[in-house]
């Protein structure tokens, strides 16, 4: 008797603890239904409707979706996307990786230098990008003006095809470098000083400690670095509506920018939200194979776990 009425106490309090779980997760499933459950819902009958916001919606079938097979300027912004990435990722890396090492070790005022590093990440980005449209300007930035009274020639950074996008892949790096800074510092901080003890007991220099200690043990780190960089990159949208509106000759145009050009200058609702959806899946694809490919890589490293 005893043993079922401490079993009827424990599930009433069991149920009781699950109805005020269910309590707290409410307002976060809410917020996830409003927010994220209707607009994928209304993106996807977009998708087969023509919409221009005044007039009533038009079912369009499959139109949206033949008329992004033959879009060129669509596959030139995702180009464009990618060249961004291909430069970006590697940098954003390469720099963060430096700086986190640095802050690790004995630097003094290493509080101060990591709110510095980390400021560019909290500033808005219109604000940054206004601040490098004058730094890169060609007659009167800063970065110009250097270089000429270093004896060089100015270097059209936004008027040119050429330098556009790799301009635009330096602001953004400077940018985001604090937070993956932080990732990284983070990761080199967890790894055991024994390691390097071991090492240097057995005559290790500081590069040989470095690859075969430091960055095998930083290989998760490496793996959500350009993750991140990557969902960043492909989210490239601020720097080029604000530095070059896409231009010059489209060589700025970003997926992102080309999706909100169909949506809020064009009109075209239906066709933007077609490329929305394609997009979204192509990064979502993208992002799999990277990490596969990645980890498979790095663990095959010399030093690997």
């Amino acid at each position: 008797m005893q043993r079922r009425s401490n079993t009827a106490v424990k599930s009433s309090t069991g149920r009781h603890s699950d109805r005020l779980g269910y309590l707290f997760v409410a307002p976060y499933v809410v917020h996830l239904l409003i927010f994220f459950g209707y607009p994928l819902l209304f993106a996807l009958v977009l998708v087969f409707h023509r919409w221009d916001i005044v007039t009533p919606m038009e079912f369009a079938g499959t139109k949206n979706f033949v008329r992004l097979i033959g879009d060129g300027l669509f596959f030139r912004a995702m180009l464009n996307t990618g060249l961004f990435l291909i430069i970006h990722i590697p940098l954003q890396i390469i720099v963060a990786l430096f700086f986190a090492e640095l802050l690790n070790g004995k630097l003094k005022g290493r509080s101060f230098f990591r709110t510095v590093y980390f400021l560019p990440v909290v500033v808005s980005g219109v604000v940054i990008t206004i601040l490098f449209q004058q730094l890169f300007a060609f007659d009167t930035g800063f970065i110009n003006g250097l270089i000429a009274a270093l004896g060089g020639e100015r270097v059209p950074w936004l008027v040119s095809p050429q330098w556009a996008m790799p301009s635009i892949a330096i602001m953004a790096t400077w940018k985001n470098v604090g937070f993956y800074v932080i990732l990284f510092l983070a990761g080199l901080q967890n790894i055991p000083a024994s390691l390097y003890e071991v090492a240097e007991i057995d005559g290790a220099g500081t590069w040989k400690k470095w690859w075969h200690i430091t960055f095998p043990m930083l290989n998760p780190t490496v793996v959500t670095v350009m993750i991140l960089s990557t969902i960043g990159g492909f989210s490239l949208f601020i720097e080029p509506y604000v530095l070059t509106g896409g231009g010059p000759l489209n060589s700025t145009l970003s997926a992102l920018l080309y999706i909100y050009n169909q949506a809020f200058y064009f009109n075209h609702m239906g066709y933007a939200a077609t490329l929305g959806i394609c997009f979204a899946m192509v990064i979502l694809v993208f992002v799999v194979l990277q990490r596969r490919v990645v980890e498979s890589e790095v663990y095959a490293a010399p030093g690997g776990a």
